[in-house]
């Protein structure tokens, strides 16, 4: 909530709800049950699969997550599950055992998962797995370098752009061209790239389209469009990383998911 508020979003037109207000009690549980008793157990390890994680699954309590993701849309009884791809697979589960169960069927309304820094350098010709390849390839917090951070500072943003996977004249797979389109030419009508004459000088595009033209036609040099990302990904970070920085609630929480191990 405190990203949000350093966001701009304005807490008075959203509705916060409270994980201790709709799961601490016998009915979520009951629904749970309920839900594993109407698949296989197939069909919950293929679910498993939504959380990129490619290992075999290696304790019971796993195969409990699809149960209680699917548990989670019918408790609190929402039309539209709007999530990541990479819950699609608990949520056609959902839709699945809606059918069995005689329960409102909700709609699953998926959106694409942004690349890591370290990119997906080839996917399969078939769909699904083009879409497991990108979804195991997207950022991660138990990766820290695959990610770029709010409170990460100008430095660290610079440092981790450029050891980004960025080939030249390359857009598929490519998490600069990537951030590029879905969020800084999102924010702003225009970028400039800033570079010596000798290296084709200064110039101005007032679309992603242009850009990537000119990445694939080889005018435009890997590291200066990293370079550019980073001055423009930061200057969307700064007010977010400041609020954490000077005010005293936001800091505060922050040092202590600071503290909070990372495990994978």
């Amino acid at each position: 909530m405190e990203v949000w508020k350093a966001a701009g979003l304005d807490l008075k037109k959203i509705e916060v709800v409270w994980h201790k207000d709709h799961f601490d009690d016998g009915e979520y549980w009951k629904k749970v049950l309920l839900v594993a008793k109407h698949h296989t157990e197939n069909r919950t390890k293929r679910a498993l699969q939504i959380a990129g994680r490619g290992e075999e699954t290696s304790h019971v309590a796993q195969l409990f997550y699809p149960s209680m993701q699917v548990a989670d849309v019918f408790q609190l009884d929402v039309d539209i599950c709007q999530l990541g791809l990479d819950q699609r697979k608990a949520n056609m589960l959902a839709r699945e055992v809606a059918d069995k169960l005689k329960w409102k069927k909700p709609v699953a309304l998926h959106h694409r998962m942004l690349l890591g820094l370290d990119g997906i350098t080839s996917a399969s010709a078939s769909d699904e797995a083009s879409i497991d390849a990108e979804i195991n390839a997207k950022m991660s917090k138990s990766k820290p370098n695959s990610c770029i951070f709010v409170h990460d500072s100008a430095e660290e943003i610079k440092k981790k752009l450029g050891g980004a996977y960025c080939p030249a004249k390359i857009v598929q797979g490519n998490p600069i061209l990537e951030y590029m389109k879905e969020i800084v030419f999102r924010a702003f009508n225009e970028v400039t790239i800033e570079r010596p004459i000798k290296f084709g000088g200064t110039v101005t595009y007032t679309s992603y389209i242009e850009l990537e033209v000119d990445f694939v036609a080889g005018k435009l040099h890997p590291m200066d469009l990293k370079n550019t990302a980073a001055i423009y990904l930061d200057k969307l970070i700064a007010p977010i990383r400041t609020h954490f920085e000077k005010d005293k609630t936001a800091n505060k929480l922050y040092e202590e998911v600071k503290s909070f191990n990372i495990t994978r």
